[in-house]
């Protein structure tokens, strides 16, 4: 277990965004629905809240219980908690959730979430001051995620001012799902089946609580975010 203390507030941050973003996903559901089907948005929001709670509660326990450290197994849980989290990524995206939220909330907001990116990137890049992350996933190696976290706050202003358009909100789509790809292979090389980065930079620490947050509910909710901002942008 890395030594790390819940009074930390980067530690907290592993906590607190994961537990802010379920909250806004929530109360997201029950607005999509209720503008397009008001009849189901009861138990569209019953239904999120159930499965939102179920996936954080799951997630955690299975690395309490250091299920996603069993690198011996053929094919490792932690390759399938990634599978999970494409497959749930697609289906909130693509799905009747993501359909309903593009055409729910102006762009500007759908990329006003994703700043939830900055905080977390800087969260990171104290566990790799601190020798629980390898360095090669924090902005100080090839992780470049931070600026999708900026550039969200940044092109959200530009929106909701009326000074940028959809063009500039495909382009910062495009570039932050590609930096999204782009930490997520270099976590998964990081990995003690493949070991890329070698013994001294391996990517375990996302398989203890309360970081396997960082996958299972944060990067769930930047990819399912940057699909349903193209579906917005298909509207628009």
């Amino acid at each position: 277990m890395p030594d790390v203390a819940y009074s930390d507030p980067a530690v907290l941050a592993f906590i607190i965004i994961p537990c802010l973003l379920a909250a806004v996903f929530v109360p997201a559901v029950w607005f999509a629905w209720q503008r397009t089907t008001p009849a189901r948005a009861p138990r569209a929001t019953a239904i999120a809240l159930a499965l939102t709670a179920v996936w954080m509660a799951v997630t955690w326990q299975l690395a309490d219980f250091g299920t996603f450290r069993q690198w011996d197994i053929t094919p490792p849980p932690f390759a399938l908690l990634v599978l999970a989290i494409l497959l749930l990524g697609v289906r909130i995206g693509w799905g009747g959730a993501g359909r309903r939220m593009a055409a729910t909330f102006p762009l500007w907001v759908l990329v006003a979430v994703q700043g939830f990116r900055l905080p977390l990137e800087l969260a990171m890049h104290r566990m790799y001051e601190r020798g629980i992350m390898p360095v090669q996933m924090s902005y100080s190696g090839l992780n470049y995620d931070i600026l999708t976290g900026i550039l969200a706050i940044a092109v959200a202003l530009l929106v909701y001012t009326g000074l940028a358009g959809a063009r500039l909100v495909r382009l910062w789509n495009v570039i932050g799902l590609i930096l999204l790809i782009n930490v997520v292979t270099v976590a998964i090389l990081a990995t003690p089946r493949i070991r890329y980065f070698g013994d001294a930079s391996l990517n375990t620490w996302v398989t203890f609580t309360p970081f396997v947050w960082l996958p299972a509910v944060m990067v769930l909710a930047a990819f399912a975010g940057h699909l349903i901002v193209f579906q917005a942008l298909r509207r628009t």
